[in-house]
């Protein structure tokens, strides 16, 4: 996913910059970047890895090499940024949260009819951020540019721009599929995915963007260059799994939403006869917690924490280059409460089953440690789609996700003409999908959240939220 913070102050803006992009860190984990405007210096950049340590201390020694009264930082699961530009606008600095998944024809279709080059990373792939420069630059102005940039990608980009006059250009994604807010503070501005970063450091709520609305932000106030379109489809899974707890999106809170659909999915099982002799329900953490503590204070069963994951070494931001280091890792956070396992009936709720991967190790661990029996609950319906607007699933095919693959061995390729009822536990393709994965992931039983149970517990429009990796619906 990603995230991005940006400040327009009268006084130097590098605290805020630093600490508000941190708090951005839950978003990614690949790399994070800082760019500063000083009257004097002008801009100034730095990236820096964050795969094996924090945003923190990759970048505490900024404050001995950069300054400004304005600057923009981000956190990026992707490609390096923020990119500093020479354009017929200027110098400036550019960052973006989203995906474009239409790059390779925009790069084939502008490589030739702009610059002859792009700058190439390793293995040979376009920064994704230079593309949206370049498109940009085309046109005459910023507004006319991430206009064009709207209309011409497919996925999504939410974009911040530092001008070389200091100000801050913010442009929501066309369809709003993530958040953009800005805040008001005694000393200027402010510019951030997520609200609760700036309202730490003495913001107060200004006003969200709406769709592909784009606006200047400076020391002195905020001017809107584009007006808001009519059509938003916000990410469902901001509340379901990338939020942090304390986040806010289009006014609903997502631990409020979580509780509330733990609740409906308790109220869904309250008369399955296989949870009547469970000793106590508990959350992968971190995200699956939030729906755990919501199922059972509706269903009365017990709450517990029968594993704590491990974060002062082995934080999220901790993702080792290979993958039986990864599985290491993902054991070592994983410390058991053997009182709470050892001949115990389970119920463990998490966010989501993608791959089925981390799940199955987490079964594997709890069995390891004398659990008697694991049900499963999955806090929405079998993703079917791989996400092409924000990558939330990290698929780069839809035979990666777990219930594609098991539908596959059940019908074959016909079997995809029929999805919708492998979603729905209570048809019979929905009950077979159900019993195969158990099988597979040494399961006592598992079920899903209904699609009609998370857009209830989030509570907008079904027509605002963005749900296609449920339903393929765009």
């Amino acid at each position: 996913m990603g995230g991005f913070f940006g400040c327009a102050s009268r006084s130097d803006a590098l605290s805020d910059v630093f600490y508000g992009t941190d708090y951005h860190s839950h978003l990614g984990t690949h790399r994070g970047g800082i760019a500063m405007h000083d009257d004097e210096i002008g801009l100034q950049r730095e990236i820096h890895s964050i795969e094996n340590s924090p945003f923190r201390t990759k970048f505490e020694q900024v404050f001995g090499k950069m300054k400004g009264r304005s600057g923009i930082g981000v956190i990026s699961d992707r490609d390096p940024q923020p990119l500093l530009i020479r354009s017929r606008m200027g110098t400036y600095a550019i960052c973006y949260v989203g995906l474009i998944t239409n790059a390779q024809e925009l790069i084939d279709k502008y490589l030739v009819d702009c610059c002859g080059h792009f700058d190439a990373m390793t293995g040979g792939e376009i920064n994704s951020t230079e593309l949206l420069a370049v498109m940009i630059n085309k046109k005459e102005s910023f507004i006319e540019g991430i206009k064009f940039v709207q209309q011409m990608i497919e996925g999504s980009a939410s974009i911040l721009i530092l001008t070389e006059r200091g100000s801050l250009i913010a442009a929501r994604d066309r369809y709003g599929r993530h958040p953009v807010a800005v805040g008001k503070g005694e000393k200027g501005y402010c510019v951030s995915f997520e609200a609760f970063a700036y309202k730490k450091l003495g913001y107060e709520d200004e006003k969200e963007l709406g769709p592909g609305e784009i606006v200047e932000v400076t020391a002195d106030g905020v001017t809107q260059l584009a007006k808001p379109g009519d059509k938003m489809r916000i990410c469902s899974f901001l509340w379901s799994y990338y939020g942090y707890p304390t986040s806010t999106y289009e006014g609903v809170n997502v631990e409020m939403m979580r509780y509330r659909n733990g609740a409906i999915m308790a109220d869904h099982d309250k008369e399955d006869p296989t949870l009547k002799e469970v000793d106590h329900v508990s959350g992968v953490p971190d995200s699956g917690t939030s729906h755990a503590i919501g199922y059972a204070n509706r269903s009365a069963l017990p709450f517990a924490r029968p594993f704590i994951k491990y974060t002062p070494t082995w934080s999220r931001s901790f993702t080792p280059s290979e993958q039986s280091t990864r599985n290491q890792v993902a054991r070592m956070k994983q410390i058991p409460i053997h009182e709470l396992i050892h001949d115990k009936k389970m119920l463990i709720i998490d966010d989501s089953i993608v791959r089925g991967t981390q799940i199955g190790r987490t079964v594997d661990f709890l069995y390891s440690h004398g659990a008697k029996e694991v049900h499963m609950r999955s806090a929405c319906p079998p993703i079917m789609y791989s996400c092409k607007y924000l990558n939330f699933s990290r698929a780069t095919s839809n035979m990666e996700l777990i219930a594609r693959r098991v539908i596959m061995e059940l019908e074959g390729e016909d079997g995809f003409k029929h999805l919708e009822e492998y979603s729905d536990g209570k048809t019979e393709r929905g009950k077979n999908l159900r019993k195969v994965l158990c099988e597979k992931l040494n399961l006592t039983s598992i079920d899903f959240q209904s699609l009609e149970g998370v857009i209830e517990a989030i509570g907008l429009d079904p027509c605002k939220l963005c749900t296609y990796c449920w339903n393929g619906r765009e």
